[in-house]
């Protein structure tokens, strides 16, 4: 009998490593994170950070470990680029929500401008659940102002999955006005959005000035490195820059990481307001969909300026597919009719 022990031992470890295959998730509220592993490899984080002003999923990587988000703010890399300090992980906020500003908040805005900036904060996880190639997470929050008034209520769902070797993230989350209504001006930066890593971006020879709704100004040098990989396809054949206030329901954007060919693709849903979206997709590693922006991105054509009454509700659903592979038009075209609900 007393060797039994030992050999409890010998096997636990095997056990344990059977026991994690697929998808767990690993709830860390004292570091206010919830860590999603597939066969015990780091995937994403769902972070609630009190320095973030808004939920973000970070870091991301691929089902063979590459990272495909930039690490700056939050965990900066050598190399990085530095600039919008609010570009974090994978996330959705907006630029101008009854004339405050939650795309651009970050500690990075100095005290006496806090009044124009809002801040999304989480509330409480509801749910989390994994089962083998598929996992989730529900969570709500809710989007304040600088002087803490409430003007949406926010619940979100997570759903992860795992399919052929590609993570696939489907978002969806619906915004509830609370005593009074909510106007989404019609601008430019929003709204679900991804930050890539530095090999990801797009090669650029000039330098380029960005400037917020509040005169801003963020300098992006040139790439100047030959590692600097990143294309943009969108559904509709339009490649590069020109995806940049194109419409479409899926885009996506291939480059090289660490020795592997990778392909992220977001798609937007038939159900959302405005779709087929705009695309927000700068070369220098801002990867976004915009579906409440239109004047901008029309050259002053449309207008929206989007509003929710009190009580009233909106939801929209977003799905993000990472894969350390080359992914033809073809494969993510099936993933863009799978969640559309279309065969």
């Amino acid at each position: 009998m007393k060797h039994i022990p030992a050999l409890i031992c010998f096997l636990l470890p095997a056990l344990s490593l059977h026991a994690q295959k697929g998808f767990s998730i690993n709830m860390q509220p004292d570091k206010k994170q919830a860590d999603i592993f597939y066969n015990n490899q780091l995937l994403t984080s769902y972070c609630y950070y009190d320095s973030v002003a808004k939920p973000v999923l970070f870091p991301v990587n691929t089902v063979d470990g590459i990272t495909v988000t930039r690490g700056y703010p939050i965990d900066p890399k050598e190399g990085e680029r530095t600039d919008h300090p609010h570009h974090i992980g994978i996330w959705l906020n907006y630029e101008s929500v009854n004339g405050i500003d939650f795309w651009n908040n970050s500690p990075a805005i100095p005290a006496e401008k806090k009044e124009w900036y809002g801040t999304i904060k989480h509330d409480k996880i509801l749910e989390t659940g994994s089962s083998g190639k598929t996992a989730f997470l529900s969570a709500t929050a809710g989007w304040y102002n600088n002087k803490g008034n409430l003007f949406l209520k926010e619940s979100s769902s997570y759903h992860f999955r795992i399919a052929n070797d590609v993570f696939i993230i489907d978002r969806t989350t619906t915004l509830t006005a609370t005593k009074e209504p909510v106007i989404f001006k019609d601008v430019k930066d929003g709204f679900f959005a991804i930050r890539v890593a530095r090999e990801l971006e797009m090669p650029s020879k000039e330098p380029a000035v960005f400037i917020d709704a509040h005169g801003n100004k963020t300098k992006v040098d040139p790439s100047g490195d030959n590692t600097i990989t990143g294309m943009y396809y969108n559904s509709n054949n339009i490649k590069g820059d020109s995806v940049w206030s194109s419409k479409a329901p899926w885009a996506m954007l291939k480059g090289k990481k660490d020795g592997k060919d990778i392909t992220i693709a977001i798609f937007d849903h038939p159900a959302n307001t405005g779709y087929p979206a705009y695309w927000h997709a700068r070369g220098y590693g801002l990867f976004a969909i915009n579906p409440l922006g239109r004047k901008i991105f029309s050259n002053g054509t449309e207008e929206l300026n989007y509003t929710l009454q009190p009580s009233q509700s909106v939801t929209f659903r977003y799905r993000i597919a990472i894969a350390s592979k080359d992914l033809d038009k073809h494969s993510v075209e099936k993933l863009s009719k799978e969640f559309s609900g279309k065969r």
